[in-house]
Formats: C-alpha cells, structure tokens, sequence
C-alpha cells in the first residue's frame, strides 16, 4: 500500500528533534528485536560520505539489527575525522541499545562538507533510545531534507499460512539520478531469508527502481539503500528459486517501485510527473538506456513543464541515449488522464492538435510511449519537469 507503513513483527522505531536542523526532527532510530539478517545497495559516487563508507563495513557481516540517522547533515568530504565520528555514533548507539556494534547502520543526509555536531547526536541518541515504540512515522519524518511529504510503502503476504510483512520508509526529493538516485531508503521485514538471497533480489530490485528515476541530473554522496530482515513472523527460511521466494520478490520489488515513484512525485519544484515508457526495443538495456535518457533530459523536463508537446527533444534524447535502434521505426505518443495523442508513426510525424495536446500535457501525471518496433524490449522510467522553484529551492540551499 502506497503511503502506508503497517509494521513487521518484532521491530521498534523513534524520530526527534536533536538540534542538528532549526526545528524539525532530525534524527532517526530503526531497531530490530534480535539480529536480522541484512542487505544493502549504496551511491556509485566515487565521492562516498563517512557513513557509507562505514556501512560498507557493516554489510560485509551480513547481519544488523539498528538503523541510526540524521538528516541536517550529510557527514560527507569531512575527512578522517567523518569516518571517526560515523563510527563513533554506531557505538553509542549500540551501548545504549545493549547490541554489538558491528550490527548498526549509520544514514545522514543533508548539507556538505560541515562536521557532525558530536555533542548533539550523542544526546540524541540517548533520547531516541528512550523513545522506541511502535509508531514508524516520526523516523519517517526526521529522515527528511527538502521533502515535502513522508514516502512510505508497504506490502502484505501469505506465505504458507503465514502473514509477512514487508514495509519501507524514504527520503528524496533532489539530487535524484540513475544509478543509485539521491535519497536514503530502509526497508524492514519479518521474513525469514538469508543475506545472500535478500541481497540478490535488493540488486535486481533496485535496477529496474531507484535506478530507473531522475529529477535532476545529481547523484549524491550519501545514495543508500538497507534492508533488515528478522524473520519473526515465524515462517520458514525463503529459498531461492521457491514459490516462496518468488511471491516475496514481488512484494518487496513493490515497495521499492512505490517509494521510487514517490520521490520523484516530490521532486524539488516538481509540477508534473513523468512517466516514459519504452517498448519494441532490441533489448532490455537499450529500451532502458532509451527511457532513461529522455526523463534526465532538462530540454525533455522544460518542455513538460510548458506542456508543449515537443516530441522532438524525446527522440532527440533517444537518439543520444547510447542505445542501438531505428528512429525510422518509432512511434511516439503522449498520455494522461485527459486521453491519448500519438505524434509520430514509424519515424514520421503527424498532425495535431496543439490545444489537444495542451489538455493532455497539463495533467499531473502525463506519460510518454515509445515503440520502436525492433523486438521485445521493454523498460519503464519516471522523472519530473524542470521549474522556476527548482532553481529556487537549491539556489540557498545551505540558508
């Protein structure tokens, strides 16, 4: 369920106020009741921040059981003394929670380059322990930076006469690219199954999610994704290749394409959503080059936001994509609640109508089809157009 956050079994959460940011909460605790079995996607930005850098380490155990996080602050181009202070806010966390250290994650998002505030985390740490309960929204909440809503998801299933619950929290609004957009996302489960299995189906999952998504063009320093799954629902262990195993890797791709499209409905200024929609291509890899090289296009999103039908800079970005296909043989069209208008067939244009096309551009939501009538490959992407209040909300961003 989109918007929704319906707690798995055996799972605790806390979020405040620590000072990092002027007034809202800013800080974040997830905890699992016994150790859970974990797996983690971060940033492909050569630039890493100190924590994930520091959960890189924490990953290679292959078990955690907390999630601490701030927002205010990203704890990135800090130096030596970042990876100190990551590490040492794992630490207190895990002395005041009884656990081994080496099973807590460390998330921070927000401005660049400005050390941690050691004295205020700690404090805050030590609240946030104080205050776990069974409420996720105020984590929810404090995980956020320029976001103007909570992102949440969540998805039940029956797995042999079991209930399994898999649920997701996320920040993202900009700095939001391919490969690893920019935004902290944590997934928690019940569920039963092993590191090398839930890290698998996370690498699958996050290709055709988080990777498929674009706002602005930036990915960040601090991109993380991290799963916990302590199996407390009690059902048996999932296995690749199961039935099981199969039902819960569409529950969970679920979560991730809601929290996904989510982030990009709040993109920083956002006015429409975008959805492309590749077909016909070669292959999978070029309908996905294809898709997501038309919503990272700032022509492609300028034009959105104009609603002005200029297809030509869709097969424009098409074209300079990488992908292998005949623009002699594309179909284009447009699409939204208001109806559908095609605009090109089989590489040649067509006449419509521009009031039409206004009306159907001015939606919400509007779509782009692309058929390239060359095979079976098929992808989908999501973006955003470029405003006024873009420029706005990161031209004073550090203010």
């Amino acid at each position: 369920m989109e918007g929704c956050f319906l707690n798995p079994a055996g799972y605790r959460f806390a979020g405040i106020h620590a000072g990092l940011k002027k007034r809202k909460k800013d800080m974040a605790l997830i905890v699992s009741d016994c150790m859970a079995e974990t797996a983690a996607v971060f940033t492909t930005n050569a630039v890493k921040a100190a924590p994930v850098i520091y959960d890189m380490g924490v990953l290679k155990g292959g078990k955690a059981q907390a999630v601490l996080v701030n927002s205010g602050n990203a704890n990135a181009c800090t130096g030596p003394g970042g990876l100190e202070d990551a590490s040492r806010s794992a630490s207190i966390a895990a002395r005041c929670l009884g656990i081994p250290e080496s099973g807590v994650y460390v998330s921070s998002t927000g401005v660049i380059g400005v050390p941690l505030d050691m004295e205020k985390m700690e404090k805050g740490i030590e609240l946030l322990t104080r205050s776990l309960g069974e409420d996720a929204l105020p984590a929810a909440e404090a995980i956020l930076t320029t976001d103007t809503v909570m992102k949440l998801s969540s998805v039940r299933l029956d797995i042999d006469g079991i209930t399994v619950t898999v649920s997701g929290m996320a920040k993202g609004s900009g700095m939001i690219h391919p490969d690893m957009a920019t935004m902290l996302c944590f997934i928690v489960t019940d569920a039963k199954i092993g590191h090398g299995v839930l890290q698998k189906l996370l690498g699958r999952g996050i290709s055709d999610t988080f990777n498929m998504i674009s706002v602005d063009g930036d990915t960040s320093t601090n991109d993380s994704v991290i799963v916990l799954a302590n199996g407390a629902s009690g059902c048996a262990e999932i296995k690749e290749g199961s039935a099981a195993c199969e039902a819960f890797s569409s529950a969970f791709n679920q979560v991730l394409g809601e929290l996904a499209r989510q982030i990009v409905k709040d993109g920083e200024g956002a006015s429409r959503f975008i959805e492309m929609k590749v077909s016909g291509a070669a292959t999978r890899a070029d309908a996905a080059l294809m898709a997501r090289s038309v919503i990272s296009s700032s022509l492609v999103k300028a034009a959105f936001f104009g609603a002005d039908a200029n297809w030509g800079r869709i097969l424009c970005a098409m074209g300079y994509s990488g992908a292998a296909f005949d623009p002699s043989l594309v179909d284009l069209a447009f699409t939204s609640a208001k109806g559908t208008l095609k605009v090109l067939e089989g590489g040649v244009p067509l006449e419509f109508d521009e009031d039409t096309a206004k009306t159907i551009l001015l939606e919400k939501e509007v779509g782009v089809l692309a058929d390239c009538h060359q095979g079976d490959g098929e992808a989908t992407a999501w973006g955003c157009d470029l405003t006024y209040d873009y420029v706005k909300i990161n031209g004073d961003y550090r203010s």
